[in-house]
Order: structure tokens, then C-alpha cells, then sequence
């Protein structure tokens, strides 16, 4: 899975909200706290400092939606941000992104905070962000 391969996924998966491009994933991906599990189909980036893992996105193409890879990806990222020793984890969502919500209360996690206006949108008004956390494992 390359920068190219997850920026092409990011950008058909966030269609309400700028995607990563390439450059993006490359800088971020240079970052040795960061990290990265899945395949270019689905794939999640996450950074673990010191006890505390953040998931700074997640994105599945919509050809590959709706057979469970989402939620396979975020049980990936756990157990990798667990094994370099992350004991809780913190994501936020769009506040209107009701299905990536429904998945990360499967997965554990409680809201404990909003970010006002937080994602911002060309042709639409800016969408706060629910911040949510879980334990680890």
C-alpha cells in the first residue's frame, strides 16, 4: 500500500470533506510515532505517544463497504497500538458521519467531548467533531 493507494481510497471514502492527498500520507507516514495498518482498500493511520494512541483516520472505499473491513481494521489497530504500549484511545468523527459513529460504539469507544466547527466544508456549513475514547486492549 502506497501514499498514492491510501490518498485514492481517502479521496472516494471522504466525499464530504478534503481527502489526504499522496503528499500527505508520504509526511505523515515519515513521522516514527506513526503508523499504519490495512491495504490500500481499507486502511487506517494511527500515532502512539507514549500510553495514548490516536486514530487519525480510517477510510474503507465505497467498492469495498458494508463486509465488515472497517471494523476488522479498527480490531488491527488496537492490537498494534496495544503491543507498542497504548493503554486507551482517543478518536473524533463528524458529527453527521452517523455509520463511522455506529462503528466506533461497536468498537468500545464513549463520547467525552465535541470539537466545535471542527471539519470543515466547501458548500456546507462547518461540522462540529465528537471526540470519543476507548480502554486498550
Amino acid at each position: 500500500m502506497t501514499p498514492r493507494d491510501m490518498a485514492e481510497t481517502h479521496a472516494a471514502a471522504f466525499t464530504q470533506s478534503r481527502a489526504w492527498t499522496a503528499a500527505e500520507f508520504t509526511d505523515l507516514l515519515t513521522n516514527k510515532f506513526t503508523h499504519t495498518v490495512g491495504v490500500a482498500e481499507s486502511f487506517a493511520v494511527f500515532q502512539v505517544v507514549a500510553d495514548s494512541a490516536e486514530l487519525l483516520t480510517i477510510a474503507t472505499h465505497p467498492s469495498h463497504q458494508r463486509q465488515g473491513l472497517a471494523q476488522s481494521i479498527m480490531a488491527k489497530w488496537h492490537a498494534q497500538a496495544h503491543k507498542l504500549g497504548a493503554t486507551n484511545a482517543v478518536l473524533d468523527v463528524a458529527a453527521d458521519n452517523k455509520p463511522a459513529i455506529s462503528l466506533y460504539e461497536r468498537c468500545g469507544y464513549i463520547r467525552c467531548g465535541t470539537r466545535q466547527a471542527y471539519y470543515l466544508r466547501e458548500n456546507a456549513p462547518n461540522m462540529d467533531a465528537v471526540v470519543m475514547r476507548r480502554s486498550l486492549p
